[in-house]
């Protein structure tokens, strides 16, 4: 059928449009109370949506854009759908009545909703009492059973809409099991060992006597930065290892002053010493 609809140059797209507007007439023949030929325009609209897809496939025009376009035309039509039963009822029924075909519309987007979601989690949701195409078929024996006899409707109504969330209620269970799975999968992995830090490495720094001196990040230079000639060196020092061999060469000389004689530390020292004047 797809390739003999290919020949007439029948595309998906056009197909998909034309379910959608013949469910918006099936809709209008429901809702002015004419449930025989709302059946008649149900089929009608049905057709469309069983050939779209092997168009797609016998013209190698599958694409996510169609796919997009075939599932929002689905949602459409079902709430005109469900929206025409309302009109219907508002009409010859009183009471809430009414108020069954928008829980069916309710109950029948959370079933799809559901599937999407779950599929988007990577979780199987297919299955169910109440796909798309069994609320289809249930939703023409309501209408034919409100043709026989104009009583029958709200109560063949109430049952699909206890079908319908039956199916809701039991896709939202096994979705919540196949994920509360996955999840315990995940909490009950084996931690991985937490790497302790490393240390950052030391940089090798020439000392002014020529051995090495460890300068780690961080430490404070002279100038903050490396100052060039020291002691005649043109190496960079660390300031407080320069501040040790300052005090020490100057407790050294202190103590040598103190170790030699008077005529050694020369005429300034030893004038010093003995209270006269600078010569």
């Amino acid at each position: 059928m797809g390739r003999a609809l290919v020949r007439f140059r029948v595309t998906a797209d056009v197909l998909t449009g034309c379910g959608l507007l013949l469910a918006g007439v099936a809709a209008v023949v429901i809702g002015t109370g004419h449930l025989a030929w709302g059946i008649v325009a149900m089929v009608g609209s049905g057709l469309p949506d069983l050939f779209d897809g092997p168009v797609a496939k016998a013209s190698g025009t599958s694409s996510r854009r169609g796919a997009f376009f075939d599932s929002v035309a689905d949602r459409v039509a079902d709430f005109a759908l469900y929206g025409g039963v309302a009109w219907d009822l508002a009409a010859t029924h009183h009471g809430t009545a009414v108020l069954v075909p928008f829980g069916l519309a309710a109950a029948a987007s959370v079933v799809s909703y559901e599937r999407a979601k779950a599929e988007l989690l990577g979780i199987p949701a297919r299955g169910g009492l109440m796909e798309r195409a069994e609320r289809f078929v249930a939703l023409g024996i309501c209408l034919l059973a409100g043709a026989v006899d104009g009583g029958l409707l709200v109560p063949f109504l109430v049952g699909f809409l206890v079908l319908v969330g039956a199916t809701a209620l039991g896709r939202f269970v096994r979705v919540w099991r196949a994920a509360g799975g996955a999840v315990a999968d995940e909490a009950h992995e084996t931690p991985r060992p937490v790497q302790a830090p490393i240390p950052a490495p030391a940089t090798a720094v020439p000392a002014p006597g020529g051995a090495l001196d460890r300068h780690r990040p961080g430490e404070e230079l002279l100038g903050g930065s490396w100052w060039p000639g020291v002691l005649g060196s043109g190496r960079g020092v660390p300031r407080r290892r320069l501040e040790s061999r300052w005090r020490a060469w100057r407790a050294r000389r202190h103590e040598e002053g103190r170790t030699r004689p008077a005529s050694a530390r020369g005429p300034r020292s030893a004038g010093w010493r003995a209270g006269g004047a600078e010569p």
